[in-house]
């Protein structure tokens, strides 16, 4: 009976009857207890018997058995998180890193000016920026691969307080197996329950994972912001997928939608890894940590909205991104940066004051190069081949 009313409740048709906020004591008792409560009078009604007498089953004595709210949540949690992770999060972030591959491979030929300190500074090509967008993707996922080692350990077995009370000292395990079978991943029981049920280091370590994963792609995002600026007065490098007619006040005008939506995840979900950091240091006290209703919420939000940009952002901006070799070749010739690869010619402090030179007239450095005479036209020329310095 418990069995079958699990499974239904598995397959959603009971969502209606799960009703306690997320804001509630931090142990997860109060769900816990919803969901044994909403088992057990499911199991009843398949009986024949009446709802809330607790026969044939009891949300305690049948449904609870064995287990404890403060092993049940964090457990239930780990899970969502490694499944999330591997069915949700991992593919989005592959599918962000093929677009950024591809896009490599097809600006690979087209050099742009590069730029530190927001600073114009020696050629990249376009292919070499998006080979580093696309090996920040792929060491997400690096670290996501890395923090599910630690949270395939689960606390199922703990009870109240770590010690197994009231459990079979081989629970944990067989419930572990089962939920392996059963999901197709390889979870076991902790090493340590007094660990896993008196912090949350795991998730906490998996939050901090989720920042640097959005952080990682909101910088991704503001450079195609910026790089796509203009048409006419920013950097003007990159061309954008027009989603939008123009803005509501300005016709034609093309904003930059969904670097914009990335960013704003990104903020979100490095508040989240605050709020979790926060929740878990003031709140992990003696035998257990009580903010896991609040964690499990915030964390699988975290995960579902960088899944769902994610693939937004290769879909709807990188595949349709177009380079404009026109204006990376226009500003690669006007770069003051471009005396660099006259210092082993002239020197460092002649090069400099060609550039002076070129900031103060308007004129190249290649312009004043030739006035100044400072080596043959065809040495000059070589030196300032954009392609010898990538």
């Amino acid at each position: 009976l418990i069995q079958q009313a699990s499974l239904e409740i598995v397959n959603g048709d009971m969502d209606e009857q799960f009703v306690v906020d997320v804001f509630q004591t931090g142990s997860g008792t109060s769900t816990n207890m919803n969901a044994n409560e909403v088992i057990a009078n499911r199991a009843i009604q398949i009986s024949g018997g009446k709802i809330g007498s607790k026969e044939p089953v009891h949300p305690n004595d049948h449904v609870n058995m064995g287990q404890s709210s403060n092993d049940v949540i964090p457990t239930t949690l780990h899970i969502s998180v490694v499944m999330a992770i591997n069915e949700e999060l991992k593919p989005a972030l592959k599918t962000l890193s093929e677009s950024l591959k591809n896009k490599s491979t097809e600006f690979d030929s087209v050099i742009k000016i590069g730029r530190t300190h927001l600073m114009d500074a020696t050629p990249i090509s376009m292919g070499q920026v998006f080979s580093g967008y696309e090996a920040q993707v792929t060491k997400s996922i690096d670290r996501l691969n890395d923090c599910i080692l630690r949270l395939i350990e689960l606390p199922i077995g703990g009870t109240a307080v770590g010690t197994g009370i009231n459990t079979h000292p081989d629970f944990g395990k067989m419930v572990a197996e089962e939920i392996s079978q059963k999901t197709g991943f390889e979870f076991k029981e902790t090493p340590n329950h007094f660990a896993a049920q008196s912090s949350m280091d795991s998730i906490v370590e998996t939050a901090a994972i989720l920042k640097t994963i959005a952080i990682s792609i909101g910088k991704i995002a503001n450079d195609i912001r910026f790089l796509g600026s203009g048409p006419r007065c920013g950097i003007g490098e990159l061309t954008l997928p027009a989603l939008q007619p123009g803005s509501s006040i300005m016709p034609g005008k093309v904003n930059p939608v969904i670097p914009e939506a990335v960013l704003q995840v990104s903020a979100y979900v490095v508040g989240v890894d605050a709020s979790i950091s926060h929740a878990a240091a003031t709140l992990s006290n003696f035998e257990l940590s009580t903010a896991w209703p609040f964690a499990a919420y915030q964390i699988l939000e975290s995960m579902r909205i960088l899944s769902n940009v994610c693939g937004v952002f290769a879909d709807k901006c990188i595949d349709g991104l177009e380079v404009n070799e026109v204006r990376c070749e226009e500003m690669i010739e006007r770069s003051l940066a471009m005396c660099t690869s006259l210092v082993e010619i002239i020197g460092y402090d002649k090069a400099a004051e060609i550039a002076k030179e070129a900031y103060k007239t308007g004129k190249t450095v290649r312009e004043i190069a030739y006035e100044w005479d400072v080596a043959g036209k065809d040495v000059i020329d070589k030196a300032l081949n954009p392609k010898s310095m990538i």
